[in-house]
């Protein structure tokens, strides 16, 4: 389990001081902790969350207090789009979570490949309930289940790891197969007629001659 530093507020004199400093506003709070203000290095913040993502487990040590929490609210500044701000939600070993996974899609779908089919992505998480220590990372979608052009994967399709529950609608598609619309070649082509182009021009000139002449 990743581990991250964080300090509390007044180890800074302000905000803008901490952010200087290389450290990031946090906050931390959940059913059995009060809301507390933090800074956690903004560097190892960054890297944590391009690892563990807002669904994996972290540990805040808060002055030797370790805080098992997941990361529940990410700000990003609109311009630069880096993260300015972050709330992490304490958790509880006992009480289950409800939790937005991120899906991965693997395996080799023969709807694509000898079909031609394209592969629609209709979900790209999905919300799951279980206890903090069932979490997972990832929930793996298997697309090899797309073998038609009319096949679909729905959430009951989907292997959950034991003891987590997804909490979307078992009927609920995943992904699906789309199908280009082909040209229809055997339609007729329409032909350019020159020589009706040419007696056109030529009688727009004549009017034109005969309309300076009167």
């Amino acid at each position: 389990m990743i581990t991250l530093s964080a300090t509390k507020r007044d180890a800074f004199p302000s905000v803008e001081a901490a952010r200087k400093a290389g450290s990031l506003p946090a906050v931390f709070y959940g059913s059995h902790k009060a809301s507390t203000s933090i800074f956690v290095p903004k560097a190892a913040f960054d890297k944590t969350l391009k690892e563990a993502g807002e669904s994996t487990l972290i540990v805040l040590d808060v002055a030797g207090e370790k805080v098992t929490a997941l990361i529940h609210d990410v700000q990003f500044d609109p311009v630069t789009d880096q993260v300015i701000h972050v709330d992490f939600y304490a958790v509880d070993a006992n009480e289950k979570v409800e939790v937005g996974v991120h899906l991965v899609f693997e395996g080799v779908s023969e709807a694509v490949k000898s079909l031609g089919g394209t592969l629609v992505k209709v979900a790209h998480e999905l919300e799951v309930e279980c206890l903090p220590k069932d979490l997972p990372h990832e929930i793996v979608v298997d697309i090899s289940k797309l073998a038609t052009l009319d096949s679909v994967i729905t959430v009951s399709d989907l292997v959950l790891p034991s003891g987590v529950v997804a909490k979307a609608d078992a009927e609920e598609v995943i992904a699906s197969i789309a199908v280009g619309k082909e040209e229809d070649l055997s339609a007729p082509v329409a032909t350019l007629d020159v020589d009706a182009i040419e007696v056109e021009k030529k009688g727009k000139k004549e009017d034109a001659e005969e309309a300076t002449t009167e």
